[in-house]
């Protein structure tokens, strides 16, 4: 029978440990060998089991990744090892990262990044402590704890910038779109392309109330006919392949309903009339002059070089604005509220709710149709007729 214990000895460490599933350290470091630095080698090694930890775990390569680095700015910040790391240190690095205006959930998620490594080398059954203290006569432990953390209160962290649009600021905004379009293609510029791109662009990401890589990852062939609007033809429903991820999951899928007529005959114009002139255009509903598909962090500069331009409020900071303005502007015009949130793709109603900030007289509205039954009914109790100042 093939032996696999023998087969594993006879492999490199790092494979060694890959087989293995699990980061030990002496799984990951060569045993009886005297290191000319034992401490980078150490800490080297830390890093390596790690990684191995979380990709058993199935997390994303990209999220390794950051969180590793995550890791060795907090080690250059102490110009220490985990092993010598205090509480004190973890106060210091967060003050600083205070002081460069980094947002609250950042600050949030790099604390936790460097708390979830310290929680693997502290953890006994991964040999770190034992090695640490017989090469070191030390071993790491937590530092990160509640009173020095910070807490994550809600499943939205939002930003004070993103609010939606006023719909006068939103056709404000479109109708610039349109007017840069029309300008380049007047001029015989060969941007109008782009412009057109950028346009029909910003308008899906609204009218189908998308994140940004949601809507960098489409496809043409993402669009599908929906029996129950014809109207829409092949553009009656949007099939989102790279919805927003749980931990450990890989991207969560979701159909959108194509709800704004307008919106269909613009996504049907940019791909049927105008996206063959990209010649080298693939299956990206987006693509570059140069090739390929658009980059989210793109979408997010080119927006805001729009917004600029026409001189819209500058707390509208990104593109993320729309989506809020597509849950709002869906909530104004009395779509049900499991439906928004189905199309938005919120697992939780509660997150659907802090998208929306609708505007005071639609609030204004809602309160005066809660209270009218209440309101007749005193005035059919007291003979049909209601006093002055009471509707």
């Amino acid at each position: 029978m093939y032996d696999s214990v023998m087969s594993t000895r006879r492999l490199p460490v790092e494979r060694k440990a890959l087989i293995a599933g699990r980061g030990a350290a002496s799984e990951v470091l060569p045993a009886a060998v005297s290191f000319l630095q034992p401490a980078d080698a150490v800490f080297a090694g830390m890093l390596r089991g790690w990684a191995v930890q979380q990709r058993s775990r199935l997390l994303s390569p990209v999220s390794i990744e950051k969180r590793d680095s995550t890791v060795r700015r907090f080690a250059a910040f102490t110009n220490d090892f985990p092993w010598s790391w205090t509480s004190g240190d973890v106060e210091e690095w967060t003050s600083s990262l205070v002081m460069a205006k980094l947002k609250h959930s950042t600050v949030r998620n790099y604390q936790m990044a460097v708390a979830m490594f310290i929680g693997y080398v502290s953890d006994v059954r991964y040999e770190w402590v034992a090695e640490c203290e017989q090469r070191f006569g030390t071993f790491p432990v937590q530092v990160f704890h509640e009173w020095n953390t910070v807490a994550h209160m809600t499943e939205l962290e939002c930003q004070p910038g993103n609010r939606p649009f006023s719909r006068d600021e939103l056709q404000r905004f479109f109708d610039f779109c349109d007017d840069r379009v029309a300008a380049a293609e007047a001029n015989g510029r060969k941007g109008w392309l782009t412009a057109f791109r950028d346009a029909a662009m910003f308008k899906t990401v609204y009218a189908w109330g998308l994140r940004r890589r949601e809507a960098a990852m489409l496809d043409v062939v993402d669009w599908t006919p929906n029996a129950h609007a014809a109207q829409f033809g092949r553009f009656g429903a949007l099939s989102v392949r790279y919805g927003k991820a749980s931990k450990g999951s890989p991207p969560k899928p979701r159909s959108v309903l194509t709800t704004m007529p307008w919106a269909a005959e613009v996504i049907r114009e940019w791909i049927e009339d105008v996206r063959p002139a990209y010649r080298d255009a693939g299956v990206e509903l987006w693509p570059t002059e140069r090739g390929g598909r658009i980059d989210s962090s793109t979408m997010n500069t080119r927006f805001r070089e729009y917004r600029q331009a026409c001189g819209l409020d500058p707390g509208l900071r990104g593109l993320h604005c729309l989506r809020h303005s597509y849950v709002t502007h869906m909530l104004e015009d009395g779509w049900d509220h499991l439906f928004i949130q189905q199309q938005a793709g919120h697992a939780w109603g509660s997150t659907t709710a802090l998208y929306t900030k609708v505007s005071s007289d639609f609030r204004n509205d809602a309160l005066r149709r809660a209270l009218k039954p209440a309101f007749d009914k005193v005035g059919t109790d007291a003979g049909g007729v209601v006093e002055e100042g009471t509707r």
